[in-house]
């Protein structure tokens, strides 16, 4: 390991120390002896890439880890063999009141990852969780139970935020999303990695360069294990993974940039002269899917069988919010008038676009009827809202370019009458809300949703708050409420009389130190698709 990687880890061991969760627990985190540390049988700390949980259920959720010695090497430098990793879930930081206990195995096949479905919990309320190799123990993290089926809480609190390009700015933002008080979850949209390779000052490239990927582009599993590595010992994501539960997602660059269903970027087009085959392509989906699977709390339904996986799914919280997690990529058509954004070609007017998949649309539409929910999320990834763009062009990688699957889904939340339906989105690097008009082309067409749609955690550098695409956007658009271009994340609160949403902006993510600052708040009142201030 050479001394750049091992400060990085260094880096990483300290940020540990973060997330308050108690003094009782901080003991826990204190290096182990070097004796300790042989008898385990591994050169390093195995939990290097922290820990995790994700999908909360009134009676328990997912506790995940990835033994990683060497967390950039080769396998994160374990050896090809199954290890036994005991864990604990304590209802309170100083493990004095145990409440489950076992031990899982780290499979090789796996990368040495481990996903604890833990069941038989109290709902709605805090546990603590922490994996323990030999004399190692993790740092502490805490998870959350879901409200009892039925139930109706006083209110629903969480941070929805992605697109966290390595390279192009620090993760600031997850350092303030760690500092939140009382999120029952953090919905990440997708872009948690971005398979670009390494690039040196001064090389062409998308975006500003604050610090580098290591390696090429990402293709093998090999190349996608380190990558995640890369991101996951940041101390600001690990720190925000131990203090909130997690729902994630995935959008294009967890693959590759713009790939949509069997068919990738590379095409055979102006751009990418030199085509990938399907066949050819759905090797490398099924390397970064079994990656991402590895890296992400996440049930065993969410295990990839090759080029597919089933991570789309629902959780309810009580009565007062039902979440659907969806996935807008492997399930879509390839993108119309050959993925250029501009005006629409004939393509854009297909009657039977699909962008979420029949199956999962019926999913959908499904759940949107027998709803008991007050409020109806749909966690998604690009917006759905209309985007008309400079010249009237649209972005036909966005719902834009698959208007009839929109329609579809407008038309089946108004039939149903779906409660308060409420779409979260990202991918475009910029804060917007919207309301959702049954029929998005026309001006005085009734709302039937709203979005509100979060800028990016890194991506794309130092942002400001308006631009002059932000003008035009919003002269265009009259149906949008907001349009803010500053990195940041989103916090919303929902309550069964109403939800405000924060759009929390960070000036500045090129350098240290950057303050929380609001953007906006916007609220929507119960029962009606209107966005108000704050």
């Amino acid at each position: 390991m050479d001394s750049k990687t091992r400060h990085i880890l260094d880096l990483s061991r300290r940020g540990l120390l973060r997330g308050a969760v108690g003094m009782a627990a901080l003991a826990v985190l204190a290096p182990a002896p070097r004796g300790a540390r042989a008898q385990s049988g591994h050169q390093g700390y195995p939990f290097a890439l922290g820990v995790a949980s994700g999908e909360p259920a009134p009676d328990g959720f997912v506790i995940w880890t990835r033994l990683a010695p060497d967390p950039l090497a080769a396998d994160g430098g374990m050896a090809p063999l199954p290890v036994p990793v005991a864990w604990e879930v304590a209802e309170d930081p100083g493990f004095t009141r145990v409440a489950a206990q076992g031990t899982a195995a780290a499979r090789p096949e796996l990368g040495h990852s481990v996903h604890v479905e833990v069941a038989g919990l109290a709902p709605a309320r805090p546990y603590f969780y922490r994996f323990r190799l030999g004399a190692e123990a993790s740092r502490v993290g805490r998870a959350r139970t879901s409200p009892a089926p039925g139930t109706r809480p006083a209110r629903l609190r969480f941070a929805f935020a992605g697109c966290q390009h390595y390279e192009q700015g620090l993760f600031t933002a997850w350092d303030r999303i760690a500092d939140e008080p009382d999120l029952d979850f953090v919905f990440h949209y997708g872009d948690y990695i971005y398979e670009q390779r390494g690039r040196m000052p001064g090389q062409p490239g998308w975006g500003t360069r604050v610090r580098p990927h290591i390696g090429g582009e990402t293709v093998s599993l090999a190349d996608y294990r380190q990558r995640y590595a890369q991101y996951r010992i940041d101390p600001a994501l690990q720190a925000a993974h131990a203090a909130h539960p997690f729902l994630p997602s995935y959008d294009d660059h967890e693959v590759e940039n713009n790939w949509a269903g069997a068919h990738s970027e590379k095409d055979g087009g102006a751009r990418h002269p030199v085509a990938v085959p399907p066949e050819v392509f759905a090797l490398r989906k099924a390397a970064a899917f079994q990656a991402w699977y590895e890296h992400m709390p996440v049930r065993r339904t969410a295990l990839p069988r090759g080029a597919d996986i089933i991570a789309y799914r629902r959780l309810d919280f009580g009565t007062l919010a039902r979440v659907n997690v969806l996935d807008t990529r492997q399930f879509r058509d390839d993108q119309p008038c050959g993925d250029r954004s501009g005006a629409a070609c004939a393509e854009v007017s297909r009657p039977d676009a699909q962008m979420l998949g029949p199956t999962q649309e019926a999913w959908l539409l499904g759940g949107m009827a027998n709803s008991p929910a007050r409020w109806n999320l749909l966690a998604q990834q690009v917006p759905m809202m209309r985007r008309l763009l400079r010249g009237d062009g649209i972005a036909v990688d966005k719902w834009d370019g698959y208007p009839a699957a929109r329609q579809r889904l407008l038309d089946g939340i108004a039939e149903r009458r779906t409660p308060n339906p409420v779409v979260l989105s990202g991918d475009v690097h910029v804060a917007l809300a919207a309301t959702l008009g049954r029929e998005p082309d026309a001006m005085d067409s009734r709302a039937v949703a709203v979005e509100f749609t979060a800028t990016s955690v890194s991506s794309g550098g130092d942002g400001a708050v308006m631009t002059p695409a932000g003008e035009d956007a919003l002269w265009r658009n009259p149906h949008m409420a907001l349009y803010h271009a500053q990195r940041g994340y989103c916090v919303s609160e929902a309550t069964p009389d109403r939800m405000v949403t924060e759009y929390v902006a960070l000036p500045f993510v090129t350098r240290e130190g950057a303050p929380r600052e609001t953007a906006a708040k916007l609220v929507v009142e119960n029962g009606r698709a209107a966005i108000g201030l704050g």
